[in-house]
Order: C-alpha cells, then sequence, then structure tokens
C-alpha cells in the first residue's frame, strides 16, 4: 500500500488588477472566455474570491457531455480551501445557449450551498451561462442568487 503526504505550495501566476465579481452581469463577462476552449460540453467551474469579493483563483472542476456536467461539492471545497477563499461562486455552461435550470442544477447548488455552510465557505452564487438569444429572458445566465435560491 502506498501512503502519501500532501503539501499546499503557493505560486504567483500573475498579478493584474481585477474587479470585484459582485454581481451576476460581472460574473457572466468574467467567465465569458472559460467556456471557449470546449463550447459544446458542459464544464463547472468555481470561483474562489476574498473577502472583498475580488476572485482569487478559477478552475474548472468538471467537463461533461452535451447535457450534463457533475458539480460534486468535494472537487469544488477542494479548490477553494487551497485558495483559501472567503466565498465561492459556481459557474457552468449549457452549450444549448437557454440558462434555464433543470431539476438536477437547483438540487446540486442547494448541495454545494449546505456544504458551503458546513465549511464556513458561503456559496454567493450559482451562474448558469448561455447566450442572449436563447435565453426566454434576453439576459444570456440565469443567477440563482436573483432566483432567491442562493
Amino acid at each position: 500500500m502506498k501512503v502519501y503526504e500532501a503539501s499546499i505550495k503557493y505560486s504567483l501566476v500573475k498579478e493584474y488588477a481585477t474587479n470585484p465579481v459582485d454581481s451576476p452581469e460581472r460574473v457572466y463577462e468574467y467567465m465569458q472566455d472559460a467556456f471557449e476552449e470546449n463550447p459544446m460540453q458542459e464544464s463547472v467551474w468555481v470561483i474562489c474570491l476574498s473577502q472583498k469579493n475580488h476572485p482569487i483563483s478559477r478552475a474548472m472542476v468538471s467537463l461533461g457531455c452535451l447535457s450534463s456536467a457533475i458539480m460534486n461539492p468535494p472537487e469544488i471545497f477542494r479548490i477553494a480551501i487551497l485558495s483559501s477563499a472567503a466565498s465561492i461562486i459556481v459557474a457552468h455552461n449549457h452549450p444549448s445557449g437557454d440558462p434555464s435550470p433543470s431539476a438536477a442544477d437547483i438540487r446540486a447548488t442547494k448541495r454545494v450551498k449546505e456544504c458551503g455552510e458546513l465549511m464556513s465557505i458561503r456559496l454567493v452564487d450559482h451562474l448558469i451561462c448561455g447566450d442572449p438569444i436563447s435565453d426566454p429572458n434576453g439576459k444570456g445566465f440565469y443567477s440563482f442568487q436573483d432566483s432567491g435560491l442562493c
């Protein structure tokens, strides 16, 4: 049996000024380039935030298929803990362009929120990104925070 030792090493990758992601519109704007590499697959991302809602890291935690991706709380909070996040925002895309949440999206959001409460890492929002043309509301995204589900 192999036994491993884990350690944390922080390395500065890039330094630049960022605006706080303090509204669903800003999160949508911040995430636009994240879905370009795999536009026909759902992907789940976690944005780790400082105390003042400035992004300190962004990482893909799951790459799925055309209609689903796994939103696994341990993967999400592993990134949050390693980033020393005060809070997080989860974002994923719908390749169809319609950001309306599925029943699975709603259940997963509740699970992530509950896990975050146990660890004192607040889920600020879960954003589903699509496009304004396919969105019945014309915004291009669905915010669980705006809908009162976060």
